[in-house]
């Protein structure tokens, strides 16, 4: 791995109580950076997180990403308490089954699909719009938003889920071409399936090895490896793959 240096950086990670939120939290403060740790409803989670970085100078705050106008004044919170912002990490996200089968009523579908684009899109497109107004201002800075496989093969069962991540695929390249002479960089990575709770229910028995058989190397994503790939895309050498989309999938598929 390229060792990269974040000394005097600061990064805020959304849903970072746990899973790839966590994992990218304490690989950016393991490269030197402060790290602002978000929660939506798992205080104990972002506790647990913020407590297991390494350095100093983190803080925790909370906000329900879905607000997109609560997604703006978290933004704006991590910069004071941070001093500034270097990085902006747009990983939280919800995955509801809402299908189309007719097994939910109209209401229940539309509230949870409604839900789904409120948090995995608009609330990210938010704190974006909020992270640029600082950044150009203190002469750059970078996003990486955390897409998804899903964005490209489709969401069946989650339909909204899969319109929301494509929605912010092109959203991170938009945003790219509007900042990019700000020196402001953004990207998007697009996983598959990763060991996290929210994919869990889903490896489970034969069901869980048909997914892993996805992929030739029959296996899904590590939260560290996507963490990775954040923590690359959000660095000066990945400059100018501004705009890129970055498949984290072991090629279980290519488009």
């Amino acid at each position: 791995m390229v060792t990269v240096d974040f000394s005097n950086k600061t990064v805020l990670v959304t849903g970072s109580s746990k899973g790839v939120g966590a994992a990218t939290a304490r690989i950016f403060a393991k490269a030197g950076a402060r790290v602002c740790v978000h929660y939506h409803a798992d205080v104990a989670g972002g506790k647990a997180v913020l407590a297991s970085l390494e350095g100093a100078g983190h803080t925790l705050l909370q906000a329900n990403i879905s607000d997109p106008h609560a997604a703006r004044r978290l933004v704006d919170s991590a910069v004071t308490k941070l001093g500034r912002l270097d990085v902006l990490v747009n990983n939280a996200g919800i995955f509801r089954p809402h299908p189309v089968d007719g097994t939910m009523d109209f209401d229940r579908w539309l509230e949870t699909f409604h839900a789904t684009i409120s948090t995995n899109l608009i609330g990210p497109a938010a704190a974006a719009f909020a992270a640029i107004q600082h950044m150009r201002k203190q002469g750059g800075g970078a996003i990486v938003n955390v897409g998804s496989r899903g964005a490209y093969r489709g969401e069946a069962g989650q339909v909204g889920y899969g319109a929301a991540k494509a929605g912010l695929h092109s959203l991170s390249q938009s945003l790219a071409q509007a900042v990019g002479g700000d020196n402001i960089t953004v990207h998007a990575v697009a996983p598959g399936f990763i060991e996290t709770a929210m994919a869990r229910p889903h490896l489970q028995g034969e069901a869980g090895e048909a997914v892993k058989a996805q992929s030739p190397l029959n296996r899904v994503a590590t939260v560290d490896e996507v963490a990775r790939a954040i923590l690359y895309l959000s660095s000066p050498e990945a400059r100018f793959t501004t705009g890129s989309v970055l498949d984290i999938n072991g090629a279980s598929y290519l488009h």
